[in-house]
Formats: C-alpha cells, sequence, structure tokens
C-alpha cells in the first residue's frame, strides 16, 4: 500500500524566546490563521526549548494541508549570542560612532562554532568573520 504524502502549504517563520511560547501574539495569531492547534504547538516548543535559559529561537513551523504541523529550532540569532558573550544590553545607535563593548577572536569562533550549521561559510575561521561583521554593526569592538 503506498503511503500519503501530506503536502506542506506554509511555512512559518519565528523568534520566540525559549519555553516561553504562549498564544499571545506573535505565535497565537501567526498559527490561528491557517488552523493550528496554538496550545499544541506551544506546549512542544516550551517542552523542546526549557533548557535554554531565556534564549531567543528562530524557529520555522511547517503547516501540512490537513492543519498538523512540524517545526524546525534554529540556532539563535548571531546578535543575541554577542551580547550574551560579552554581558552586553544592547547595541550601539550609532555604531560607527559610540562603541559598546569589545570582543575577541576566541569568542567570535565559539559563537561561529555554535551557529556553523546556519552559516554560509566552510570553516569556523570563515564563520567568525560573518560573526565580526554582525558585531561590528551593532557597534562592538573586535580585538584580533
Amino acid at each position: 500500500m503506498a503511503k500519503k504524502v501530506i503536502k506542506v502549504i506554509k511555512v512559518i517563520k519565528l523568534q520566540i524566546a525559549a519555553g516561553k511560547a504562549n498564544p499571545a501574539p506573535p505565535v497565537g495569531p501567526a498559527l490561528g490563521q491557517h488552523g493550528l492547534q496554538i496550545q499544541d504547538f506551544c506546549n512542544q516548543f516550551n517542552n523542546a526549548t526549557k533548557e535554554m535559559g531565556d534564549t531567543v529561537v528562530p524557529v520555522e513551523i511547517s503547516v501540512h494541508e490537513d492543519r498538523t504541523f512540524s517545526f524546525i529550532m534554529k540556532t539563535p540569532p548571531a546578535a543575541i549570542l554577542i551580547k550574551k558573550a560579552i554581558a552586553l544590553q544592547k547595541g550601539s545607535g550609532e555604531p560607527n560612532k559610540n562603541k559598546v563593548g569589545t570582543i575577541t577572536q576566541a569568542q567570535l569562533e565559539e559563537i561561529a562554532t555554535i551557529k556553523k550549521d546556519d552559516l554560509n561559510a566552510n570553516d569556523v575561521k570563515a564563520g567568525a568573520k560573518i560573526i565580526a561583521g554582525t558585531a561590528r554593526s551593532m557597534g562592538v569592538e573586535v580585538k584580533g
């Protein structure tokens, strides 16, 4: 007997704090308009991310034509990892004039290692250069 293929009709991309998904915006409206069980997603996401603290986790939710869903979690955005690495509250409003912190090459490589699956780079050194660009655009000085 042939296996029935369930078609994906929509992919929804959201960034949600780990363990804090709830039916309030942005999660509720994004999923509700496609007829998904919002609380089912929230429970599954929160269980999968409860060990991650309060880190923001990008998630891609695939909506299937039978109103079921599946989701893939990505690594946190580089800016969030940079802020965490150097204990920064927020980036600079004027990154070319006001520097708000300093990051080392070792820290850049550590972040590149965490994000290696999501970066378009061949190795950790190349990934660190991409992360360094993000850091500079936030007003963080790169040492080394």
